[in-house]
């Protein structure tokens, strides 16, 4: 038997054909999530996705409510996925926030609406608001006073 080195051509070589139109695709997919009017709100999720505290407190102060607790149950930890879905849009440098996401108590599941202001490196939160569906309800955790002058 001869014992002749076979040689291969590499594997984008051997696939060029659709690997070459997907890695275009990438590109253009890329370049327009950077041009287009939402790279803010792109931005603005990624950056609330990857600050566990800002959502962990909500939930927390919503979780001891007692009319919360009457109506949707314990709100369990979100997964990332929920903050994902949301919807999150900072402003005044990033020292405010506002945000909707989705939450799932033992009893039901619902929106969770708050915002808050950072204070060096604390959140002060501003408004916690829940929302259910069927029936509709709306469950006040927190609301800023607004004080006369």
């Amino acid at each position: 038997m001869d014992n002749e080195l076979i040689i291969t051509e590499s594997w984008p070589k051997r696939n060029w054909k659709w690997f070459l139109p997907i890695i275009i695709l990438l590109f253009i997919v890329i370049g327009f999530l950077l041009t287009s009017t939402n790279y803010k709100n792109t931005t603005d999720v990624f950056q609330a996705y990857s600050d566990n505290t800002l959502y962990e407190r909500a939930i927390e102060k919503a979780n001891a409510n007692s009319n919360v607790q009457n109506i949707l149950g314990k709100i369990g930890a979100l997964d990332k996925l929920a903050i994902l879905e949301g919807n999150v849009s900072y402003s005044n440098n990033h020292n405010s926030v506002s945000v909707t996401i989705r939450v799932k108590g033992t009893k039901k599941n619902g929106k969770l609406d708050f915002s808050c202001n950072r204070k060096g490196t604390v959140w002060e939160y501003k408004n916690i608001v829940i929302r259910t569906q069927n029936p509709k309800e709306k469950i006040v955790v927190l609301q800023e006073s607004v004080k006369d002058l």
